[in-house]
């Protein structure tokens, strides 16, 4: 039996390990850094930490297995982790400096540290909210990511929903299918295409 219910704080542990284990494209990012939580410091700690209202998580007998987690306004989401989150980041970890093919994974994490992308300005404006939804393998399948995604949908009409975007790994293919199945259209941007697929859903 799964419940989904919303995010206390001792499940932050729990965030960070399932960030770890579906960090790499979808899959175990674990072999790859040394510093175990540098990906949930990016990508579930923060919401956790900042927004928590806005994040759900899914337990099962073994515990917290999954979690999605957003914002409604990325461009205000974005300011605030300039003053919030962001400095205490920085002085932990060093900035690696200019980028280079023989960085570590814990480099390339530290440097979004130091220097976090802005989510591209024509996707904001049109899809102002985004999340990021992540499950153990074992939870994968079953209808727990659609039942989050619904459930979360759910909770941001109380607050007024906005059209939403995710960002997804080009590598992920198993993701970009989750995602288009359930409505989420590829958002073509100007210039090269990078390694992030943006979806968007109104």
């Amino acid at each position: 039996m799964v419940t989904l219910r919303a995010f206390q704080p001792e499940d932050l542990n729990a965030l960070y390990a399932i960030s770890l284990a579906t960090g790499h494209a979808g899959g175990d990012a674990a072999h790859l850094y040394e510093d175990p939580r540098m990906i949930g410091h990016i990508y579930s700690a923060p919401y956790a930490e900042l927004e928590p209202g806005l994040v759900l998580v899914a337990e099962d007998a073994d515990g917290v297995a999954g979690f999605i987690a957003g914002v409604l306004d990325t461009a205000a989401w974005e300011a605030a982790l300039d003053v919030k989150w962001w400095p205490a980041l920085r002085r932990r970890y060093a900035d690696p400096g200019e980028p280079a093919t023989s960085w570590s994974a814990d480099q390339r994490r530290a440097f979004m540290t130091h220097h976090p992308a802005r989510t591209p300005h024509q996707i904001v404006a049109n899809y102002p909210a985004h999340l990021h939804l992540n499950l153990l393998p074992h939870l994968q399948g079953c209808g727990i990511g659609t039942a989050l995604l619904e459930k979360w949908r759910d909770l941001t009409a109380q607050r007024g929903a906005r059209p939403i975007h995710v960002g997804v790994n080009s590598a992920n293919a198993k993701g970009l299918g989750f995602w288009r199945k359930r409505g989420f259209t590829d958002l073509p941007l100007d210039g090269p295409e990078g390694r992030t697929i943006w979806l968007g859903r109104a």
